[in-house]
């Protein structure tokens, strides 16, 4: 059998640790694969001004599947004074390469799982009416729109005088800031299509159906932000009634989202949102099982998917003596990507391993400990990461 290639991007800090731990549990698992790996990240972009160089982009674009570590992200004038001199003044930009790999790729679709995992010290509980502390299962998927919004990268800071021109054409602008002076102004476009904007609500209800969860829900502010957040939910009512009739179509606004992601966030199945309003919610569904350490995701195209951890770079942790991080959110994003590629097989193993670890409750992670992050969190009983992908390999 021809092993499958699998372009492994370590990317910046802790990203490399945690890479290495999900390779050894697909090994362990009996995965067999080639990795190819990727130059990206910080150091990138320090030495050479670009933090996804073309040769990684032939990578992808021949293998199709990436692993993907972590990045590091700085603001625009960190970036710039940390390139390499015969680099400075040259006008380059940072971007990120991981919004890079998604635009580029056509990344469009972004699936975060958070999904309870039974005792794990982490998980959100709560006082039920009779006083009595409950423990909400939640097992909730959010679907979250990867190319487009906020996250386009069609901004100016003060606007040339033909995007100007064009913005007062518009009464709101013209009204409220038609007086400010155009150096004063910085603007962010939030832009939604038709075409990607039903690529993602198709995936969120075809993922809903496969899979046994009995609601969708738009997560996004259609009563303020009307035409995108408004065109989203309209195309998630036609599609529900046409297509889907035997699942619920809930819409609740992002803000009023976040409050009851804590009062009653078993009630939740498929969520489905723009890609900031995706991104906000992911990340407190996440909270409710135990934090950035077990949140997953997935980025998928028609041809190409890069499946990584949601949490950054944690520079701090990188140059520890012993790494203290917990790598579950990138042995359970390999995961993801084994379930893509039709291994679900192993997929189904390595889940059940990482399973039984959490609830055995012998190793923990100095965040499953509620330690803060420090080289001495070992020596209080904290396991390190590669502690943790032993003893979920000893479980497989």
């Amino acid at each position: 059998m021809i092993k499958r290639t699998i372009v492994a991007l370590p990317g910046d800090g802790i990203g490399t640790v945690v890479l290495e731990a999900a390779i050894r549990v697909l090994d362990a698992a009996g995965f067999e694969a080639n990795y190819e790996f990727g130059d990206i990240g910080w150091e990138f972009w320090k030495k050479e001004g670009n933090p996804l160089p073309e040769r990684t982009i032939k990578l992808l674009q021949q293998h199709k599947i990436g692993l993907f570590g972590a990045i590091t992200s700085k603001p625009k004038d960190a970036a710039a004074a940390e390139l390499a001199p015969e680099l400075q003044g040259k006008g380059l930009v940072y971007a990120s390469p991981i919004v890079g790999m998604r635009q580029l790729f056509d990344l469009d679709i972004c699936i975060r799982p958070c999904k309870t995992y039974l005792g794990n010290p982490l998980n959100f509980i709560r006082r039920g009416a009779d006083g009595n502390i409950e423990e909400p299962f939640v097992d909730v998927v959010i679907f979250r729109q990867n190319t487009e919004c906020l996250y386009s990268g069609v901004e100016w800071t003060n606007p040339s005088d033909q995007v100007h021109e064009a913005f007062l054409t518009h009464k709101a602008f013209l009204k409220n800031f038609g007086k400010v002076p155009k150096e004063e102004i910085s603007i962010s476009a939030r832009i939604f299509t038709k075409k990607y904007t039903g690529r993602i609500l198709k995936a969120a209800f075809e993922y809903a159906r496969n899979n046994g969860y009995k609601s969708v829900t738009v997560c996004e502010k259609p009563n303020v932000i009307r035409e995108t957040s408004g065109m989203m939910y309209k195309m998630a009512q036609d599609m529900q009634k046409n297509e889907y009739p035997e699942i619920q179509l809930w819409n609740t606004n992002i803000d009023a989202q976040m409050m009851w992601l804590t009062k009653n966030p078993e009630n939740y199945g498929v969520i489905v949102a723009g890609n900031m309003f995706g991104d906000i919610a992911s990340d407190g569904f996440a909270g409710l099982i135990g934090g950035l350490g077990f949140a997953c995701s997935a980025n998928l195209g028609e041809e190409i998917a890069v499946f990584e951890p949601t949490h950054g770079s944690a520079p701090k942790y990188a140059d520890y003596p012993v790494s203290i991080v917990n790598p579950i959110a990138m042995i359970a994003s390999a995961g993801m990507m084994l379930h893509h590629i039709g291994e679900n097989g192993i997929a189904d193993r390595i889940e059940k391993a990482v399973a039984e670890v959490i609830a055995e409750g012998k190793v923990r992670t100095y965040d499953m400990m509620k330690m803060t992050g420090s080289p001495d969190v070992i020596k209080q009983g904290a396991a390190s990461t590669q502690q943790m992908a032993d003893a979920i390999i000893a479980k497989l």
